[in-house]
């Protein structure tokens, strides 16, 4: 059994929870420019006479680029860290975001929502990276879930401001301001992002805290050399099966809303505000659970897939979310199905950091999200050809409650023990 982590010490310093909520800011703002479109399809289908069709391609080609983009973040971060990755990939998004206000077609949508894959798919192989430079395994979960609960709350600002944008000054405008005003970060980030050893607010205690665990060093850790590992591919299998589920959620819950209920611009804000609350209570409680488990002496392997178990038992009522008559039924159902994603995922997020040596974290992380990519561009196929041919959500929320025990299964097939890789043919020093 491993041993129990040591706590920081007293008279440490705190910046690397400096870091998480400079990280939670950046998933709120990537998560309102994702989801305008989402919130906005009713709209915007009255407006450009878009189809079923014409929205699943939509959200493809976004997922298409995101994958591309994620696999090549993953290398970036892991070659040049976490200040210059993210701040390129956070420049390109919001740029593709405030461009959307110029679409006046099916086309010129699909061009915007490209480059926006292309910059948010730098988003999360970023904050891992991040999040692996500045914390130990034991804190590495609970950060995870506090870095991202943002996009819950991004998730949750989205059908507050957008709407109110809308109605006031009209859609164009909504991608505009929030635009604008998401910029601010940028400079923020750079000016007070470093590696630990290389800031001037972190003191020898709290760096020793963060350093605590062994570190194995590895050179030169090539895509391919990753990729022969099970350990890689038991993450990618994970990605694959549940990110699909949380696209569907983000992308298509106000169509669900609005067919379903009747809601519209003007009533979607509190059924979503209410999903999206729970869901930041389930990112923050899974990874605070397993790290609780560690530090009550679990083994890093058990507590992770205990809390994916937990997790993945409390997404299973959302099968018969589309049955339930009752709007606020519905609504807690896919609230706790959606906690139970983001408590589960917390953890997922955490297995290469914990099992890969740091040069690697990046790049299985950038695999993992291209197969999660991947998954969600069959997901927008399957969830467009479902509504246009049998115009019920209930096949796409059945695949959403067993999902996540699939996922589990095979990241348990994949990687029985969660011990630290060999990368084959690397000199490990």
């Amino acid at each position: 059994m491993e041993a129990p982590p040591t706590s920081a010490p007293a008279g440490a310093t705190r910046y690397r929870w400096v870091v998480v909520a400079l990280l939670f800011t950046a998933m709120v703002i990537n998560y309102v420019d994702r989801q305008t479109v989402g919130l906005l399809k009713p709209h915007l289908e009255g407006e450009f006479g878009w189809s079923e069709t014409n929205y699943a391609d939509l959200i493809f080609w976004f997922q298409f680029a995101y994958a591309i983009s994620y696999l090549a973040f993953g290398r970036i971060v892991d070659r040049f860290g976490a200040r210059v990755g993210f701040s390129v990939a956070f420049l390109i998004w919001q740029a593709a975001h405030i461009a959307h206000a110029g679409m006046s077609s099916i086309k010129d949508a699909i061009i915007a929502r490209v480059f926006l894959g292309i910059g948010e798919g730098g988003a999360f192989p970023g904050g891992v990276k991040a999040v692996s430079e500045w914390f130990p395994k034991a804190e590495r979960a609970f950060a995870m879930g506090m870095f991202n609960a943002g996009t819950n709350i991004g998730a949750i600002i989205t059908p507050l401001l957008i709407p109110a944008i809308t109605i006031a000054y009209g859609w164009k405008a909504a991608f505009v301001v929030t635009g604008a005003l998401g910029l601010i970060w940028l400079p923020i980030w750079w000016l007070m992002y470093r590696r630990p050893r290389e800031h001037a607010k972190v003191n020898a205690a709290e760096l020793a805290h963060i350093e605590q665990d062994p570190v194995v060093q590895v050179q030169k850790i090539s895509w391919l050399k990753v990729m022969r590992t099970r350990e890689t591919w038991a993450y990618a299998a994970g990605k694959f099966l549940i990110d699909p589920i949380w696209w569907m959620f983000l992308f298509w819950l106000p169509d669900f809303l609005h067919k379903r209920y009747g809601l519209d611009l003007k009533t979607f804000g509190p059924p979503l505000v209410a999903i999206y609350l729970l869901s930041d209570i389930g990112s923050v409680s899974g990874g605070w659970l397993s790290s609780q488990f560690i530090k009550r002496g679990w083994s890093v392997n058990k507590a992770r897939k205990v809390t994916m178990l937990i997790c993945a038992a409390l997404a299973l009522p959302v099968g018969g979310a589309a049955l339930a008559d009752n709007l606020w039924v519905a609504v807690l159902i896919i609230g706790v199905a959606t906690a139970a994603h983001q408590g589960f995922s917390a953890n997922l997020y955490t297995l290469p950091s914990d099992v890969f040596p740091n040069g690697a974290v990046g790049s299985v992380v950038g695999i993992g999200g291209m197969f999660g990519a991947f998954g969600g561009m069959a997901m927008a196929k399957y969830a467009g050809y479902v509504l246009e041919q049998i115009g019920s959500y209930t096949p796409i929320f059945v695949y959403a409650a067993g999902g996540y025990f699939l996922a589990l299964l095979a990241v348990h097939l994949l990687m029985p023990k969660m011990t630290p890789v060999k990368i084959p043919g690397e000199a490990q020093a």
